[in-house]
Formats: C-alpha cells, sequence, structure tokens
C-alpha cells in the first residue's frame, strides 16, 4: 500500500491518483473515475472532486493508497 501525505487538510481524488502515479495526467484521472473504476474507503465513487481526507483509503486497479498527515 501506498501512502500519499497531505500538505494541507484534504486532497482532491483526482489529484490523489495523479500524485501517487496511478495515472498520468487529469484527463486520465477523470476517465476512470467517471468510469466508476476507483473506490474511496470500499465504494465507488464518481466525484472527481471528492475531498479526501487522513485516513481515507483510495483503491484502483488493484493499487491502494492511504491518506495519511504529513509531519
Amino acid at each position: 500500500m501506498i501512502e500519499l501525505g497531505l500538505r494541507d487538510g484534504f486532497i482532491k481524488l483526482g489529484q490523489a491518483l495523479k500524485a501517487a502515479h496511478m495515472v498520468e495526467n487529469g484527463a486520465e484521472a477523470k476517465a476512470v473515475i467517471q468510469d466508476g473504476e476507483v473506490e474511496v474507503n470500499g465504494e465507488t465513487d464518481t466525484r472527481r472532486g471528492r475531498k479526501l481526507v487522513e485516513g481515507d483509503t483510495v483503491t484502483f486497479r488493484g493499487q491502494q493508497v492511504r491518506i495519511v498527515k504529513n509531519g
């Protein structure tokens, strides 16, 4: 599982996919999210702007990313 540290209080779902190198760009992030390929905390989420906070887990194509607090 990849851990992705927060700089602010949250990160948007599309940004998290890019930061974790699960997608190459924003257009790809938008497409896979809208196609229902991404789960947040075990449930499909189609909102690219979904705000992720510490403790959230994103799953995409068998990879998982956990959102953690920096520092």
